[in-house]
């Protein structure tokens, strides 16, 4: 059995970079979708009724989250971030991914009743260049990469040679005593 680990070493955060975009992805997709005005609008009309009953606001909560998968997806990919924090990165990379994709996947059915209902793409992609909502799923993307296998031994082998030319680098200690 795996001996415990200290807390000392459980406060050490291994890769910082993954949960720093982690959490920057999670904060431009719920900007991207507290910008959007419908939200208020299902905030209004739904959930400020029920406001005195628990048990369905909280069905309604979830109800109203699974309708705007992009907010459920900034759930997903803060815990991604987290597990990368505890250093389980596969199941990271997994919730993390899950998160992204569920968020593609709502923007690509707004993209497609766009398209159907305008006839054209192109105005709805421009709104998700320079919205919140897109650079969140970039963030996410750049997250998910980061964490790969591939990616991972490429990050330790540029740690190992940053150490060894900081090593070199460095006076020797028989040179500053003389």
């Amino acid at each position: 059995m795996a001996r415990a680990r200290s807390w000392w070493r459980m406060r050490r955060i291994k890769h910082r970079d993954a949960v720093a975009l982690s959490v920057l992805s999670a904060s431009f997709l719920l900007a991207g979708e507290l910008a959007n005005p419908v939200l208020l609008g299902i905030y209004e009309r739904y959930l400020v009724p029920v406001l005195d009953r628990p048990a369905l606001l909280a069905l309604y909560t979830v109800l109203a989250l699974f309708a705007f998968t992009t907010a459920f997806g900034v759930v997903l990919v803060l815990v991604g971030g987290w597990y990368f924090l505890q250093g389980r990165i596969p199941r990271g990379r997994f919730v993390l991914g899950l998160g992204v994709g569920l968020t593609s996947l709502s923007l690509l059915s707004r993209l497609a009743y766009h398209t159907l209902v305008t006839g054209s793409p192109v105005p709805f992609l421009l709104f998700l260049t320079t919205s919140f909502t897109g650079i969140g799923v970039l963030f996410g993307v750049a997250a998910h990469t980061l964490m790969g296998r591939y990616a991972l031994f490429v990050k330790k082998r540029a740690r190992d040679a940053w150490r060894r030319w900081r090593r070199s680098r460095r006076p020797s200690r028989r040179a500053s005593r003389s």
